[in-house]
């Protein structure tokens, strides 16, 4: 069974397992991030959530999370940076190349702050990051649906993550309660949920959800619970029993699975792997389950089109599947998917058996 787990900090496993290269000589690569697809220009805005009715196990205080949103906007304001600058600190540590090789701080996206939001209420999607990672690393495929006229509200859980709040930065905590942290991350999605209704563009009677990793599992246990989540999509992450009971009782609505697997051993789709085949069986709502042969498992992340702008080998993290190919045929399936299933629009791109990247896996 191959295991997406969850918890690393780092952009490249393999070579963080090595130790930090020593700092680079020549100045930082400035990276660069494709832009959206989509018809709409984007704004985005941050909200700092407290749920105080609910005691954060780690800190003993009120649940905080950092949340953005990302919608349709007049194109009007400053191009936000990809990454806070505490955020971007943690990423020049842990990204598997040398500290200083590239400008993290310096990332521009294709959306503005704060840019005031274009008429009428939108359905919304929930983004939750792979465990270690902050929500901005799947900056490429947020933007592209909210181009497409989404409202993508991205959520960063501690302590599993890197997160700059308004007065701290807070890093990812090793050794944390897996089973854990699942369940405070379905409670933050349902608290985000609550809060979503003070949103004046948001439609929450059209709700989905996708993640990374982590944010994948996180989708699904949401489900189970959270009848406001009417379809949702797991990029690459782990159902582990032992974690979730995602794979003992599936889900009842719309899911989409999205996994790689060229260099670890073995396919990552539910013909593979015991957790997703549980998951699979057990669920009862219409799904598909996608297979990109030559990815892997930050090929669902910013990753795959940020590495590759510096020097190294970063198959065992992005495979060999080209970034911009990859990423076309993730906001493909990703927008198809949710266009079907919030939208009522039909697709065909689920009925065959896939493309040149993409095998549908019956």
């Amino acid at each position: 069974m191959k295991k997406k787990w969850m918890l690393a900090a780092g952009l490249a496993a393999v070579a963080l397992a090595a130790g930090l290269a020593p700092a680079a000589a020549t100045a930082p690569v400035v990276l660069a991030l494709p832009g959206p697809t989509g018809p709409y220009p984007v704004g985005t805005r941050e909200l700092h959530l407290v749920d105080h009715d609910r005691i954060d196990p780690w800190t003993g205080q009120a649940r905080e999370l950092m949340v953005s949103l990302w919608y349709p906007a007049i194109p009007k304001g400053p191009i936000a940076r990809q990454f806070p600058p505490g955020v971007a600190a943690f990423y020049d540590q842990n990204a598997g190349v040398p500290p200083g090789t590239a400008d993290f701080a310096a990332t521009r996206t294709h959306s503005r702050t704060g840019a005031t939001p274009l008429p009428g209420r939108r359905p919304v999607v929930l983004y939750s990051p792979g465990g270690g990672h902050s929500r901005f690393l799947g900056t490429t495929l947020v933007e592209d649906l909210a181009s497409r006229g989404y409202v993508v509200v991205g959520m960063d859980h501690t302590p599993v993550g890197p997160v700059q709040f308004p007065d701290r930065v807070v890093l990812p905590q090793p050794g944390v309660d897996a089973a854990q942290v699942m369940r405070e991350r379905v409670r933050d999605t349902g608290f985000v949920l609550d809060e979503l209704a003070g949103v004046p563009f948001a439609d929450l009677t059209r709700v989905g959800m996708f993640g990374h990793s982590m944010g994948g599992f996180t989708t699904a246990e949401a489900m189970i619970g959270e009848t406001r989540i009417d379809a949702g999509a797991n990029l690459d992450g782990s159902m582990d029993p032992r974690f979730g009971q995602a794979a003992t009782v599936g889900v009842t609505r719309p899911f989409l699975l999205m996994g790689g697997g060229l260099t670890s051993g073995a396919p990552h789709n539910h013909a593979n792997s015991d957790d997703w085949g549980a998951f699979w069986s057990a669920s009862t709502g219409w799904r598909r389950d996608l297979y990109l042969s030559e990815a892997e498992h930050l090929s669902f992340t910013d990753a795959q089109v940020m590495l590759p702008q510096v020097d190294g080998d970063f198959t065992a993290s992005i495979g060999t599947i080209d970034p911009r190919r990859s990423l076309a045929a993730q906001r493909k399936y990703l927008a198809a998917y949710f266009d079907l299933w919030l939208r009522g629009r039909p697709t065909t791109v689920f009925d065959g058996p896939g493309d040149a990247d993409v095998q549908i896996i019956p």
